[in-house]
């Protein structure tokens, strides 16, 4: 199936697949990696069980968008015994995400060549513990506003897949997009923003590496926001 027969690919996913040709070394390593490291996109109605993709792992954490990998694979180096999912559609990113993968020998992360949305949709209620959001495409545009990840659907099924107290960080440095963020993510009804003071938007945390695409956002004047959210506890079910 290509990229414009599935149903939800269809639907969700904008912008480029490809940039620079990878140079034929590349590609061969990217052709093993996807052997052993890929998750293949979830058809519609289908499930992934986490333990099938991380046997014996304590969490399981996703991050959507991861760029270059240096976030995600920081994230998988030092936390062992966490499975990790890098969702990248862009096939230079993902090239280098897996070769990084592959150059240290991390066995905990795993990676899909898609939109991340197939794969929430896919995973079992309340199964993740840790989402990473990190300088998504800001669509700037007013027209094009509604192809933004962090918006109400999505939030929606992030909180049905994250388990209670899980965690959600979020960043941009784009200057449209920072009070979208604040309006969707911290206002809502399933979330907490954990931030108590200003420097608790404006700094990031010791474990939240800094990544190239920040470094570039800091030299051009931009100044990025971080955002750390918590899954509120669920309702119980009224006693019958």
């Amino acid at each position: 199936m290509n990229d414009t027969e599935h149903p939800e690919r269809r639907r969700t996913l904008y912008g480029r697949r490809k940039g620079k040709r990878l140079r034929p070394g590349q590609e061969e390593s990217l052709e093993r990696s996807l052997r052993e490291r890929a998750i293949a996109p979830p058809q519609e109605g289908e499930r992934v069980d986490p333990q099938t993709l991380f046997p014996g792992k304590r969490a399981l954490w996703l991050e959507v968008g991861f760029g270059a990998g240096e976030h995600l694979l920081w994230q998988a180096e030092n936390n062992p015994d966490v499975g990790l999912i890098g969702c990248e559609p862009f096939v230079n990113g993902l090239a280098r995400g897996m070769a990084g993968a592959e150059q240290r020998g991390l066995n905990n992360v795993r990676f899909l060549a898609d939109d991340a949305r197939l794969l929430i949709k896919a995973l079992p209620d309340a199964s993740l513990e840790r989402v990473f959001i990190l300088f998504p495409d800001p669509w700037p545009k007013t027209r094009h506003h509604k192809r933004r990840f962090v918006a109400r659907p999505t939030l929606d099924l992030l909180a049905r897949t994250m388990k209670d107290g899980a965690e959600l960080r979020c960043a941009t440095d784009d200057p449209s997009y920072q009070p979208w963020m604040v309006e969707h993510a911290c206002q809502h009804p399933d979330f907490d923003w954990l931030a108590e003071r200003a420097a608790d938007w404006k700094e990031r945390p010791a474990d939240w590496p800094q990544t190239r695409y920040e470094r570039k956002a800091i030299v051009h004047g931009r100044v990025p926001m971080f955002l750390r959210l918590r899954r509120r506890p669920r309702k119980s079910a009224p006693a019958s």
